[in-house]
């Protein structure tokens, strides 16, 4: 049912992208040098690595896959700051949804780095590897999303994440959906 589910919404997804890559592409290049698409490694199901895809949001740089986004971080463009805020640069995903390396609801692909570090200071932390990463999820709707520069903020995101592998059913991810919708409508204040 979740990869039906997945499928379906992705191809529609896919089919209607031009509607926003066209503009979106314009403003990406208009704002630095460099692709319209930004992809990272990260951490997938079961430990396997993927190429993670996101609209570009920084200038082009060599520490964006050991450094995470901070609130005032530099690397940003103006136009990027608008998409992470909105969320939009996250649309590139519903591509890796539709490969079947994510799916619409479930936890967050963390880049490498993190994993290797998280990984060995938390608890359970690879438990959240025992479903597919999601463009959205359980914890980014109770409000763990964005930067981790402490500790207990991962240690949070990784209980939310285990309890939703542990608990799923097709309408918790409706409702993350219908939440996640509501969130990016009326912008998120730790999304940067």
């Amino acid at each position: 049912l979740k990869r039906s589910f997945d499928l379906l919404v992705s191809s529609v997804a896919l089919v209607l992208s031009p509607l926003v890559l066209i503009p979106v592409a314009i403003g990406i290049k208009l704002s630095s040098p460099g692709p319209i698409f930004f992809k990272q490694e990260r951490t997938g199901l079961r430990g396997e690595t993927f190429f993670c895809y996101k609209f570009r949001t920084m200038r082009v740089n060599n520490d964006s896959d050991i450094q995470q986004a901070t609130k005032n971080d530099p690397r940003k463009t103006r136009f990027g700051n608008f998409l992470r805020k909105s969320s939009i640069d996250e649309l590139p995903q519903f591509f890796n949804v539709w490969k079947g390396e994510m799916s619409i609801v479930g936890p967050r692909p963390h880049m490498i780095k993190h994993t290797e570090i998280y990984s060995a200071l938390i608890d359970k932390y690879m438990l959240r590897h025992t479903i597919s990463p999601g463009i959205t999820g359980w914890a980014q709707v109770n409000g763990y999303r964005g930067q981790t520069d402490e500790l207990w903020k991962m240690e949070k995101r990784v209980e939310y994440d285990v309890w939703y592998a542990e608990n799923w059913n097709f309408m918790l991810d409706m409702k993350i959906i219908i939440l996640t919708i509501f969130n990016a409508l009326r912008g998120e204040q730790n999304a940067f």
